[in-house]
């Protein structure tokens, strides 16, 4: 089981792909900027797999 599947039909229209990518980068900025290393690697890192499987691999096209 994936922890993201990019064919949900949550994710089909493209802003709510690039919301969950781009909010969890923001917030790793967030947490290096009030000194919390730890929380914005994790937080990097989530939205760097969160970019990988919705971006990047994108939604199965149709057969």
């Amino acid at each position: 089981m994936k922890l993201l599947d990019q064919n949900h039909p949550m994710f089909r229209k493209p802003w709510v792909r690039w919301t969950t990518v781009l909010f969890p980068l923001f917030w790793g900025g967030v947490e290096l900027w009030l000194g919390n290393p730890g929380w914005g690697f994790i937080f990097f890192a989530a939205g760097a797999y969160a970019f990988y499987w919705l971006i990047w691999k994108g939604p199965d096209q149709p057969s």
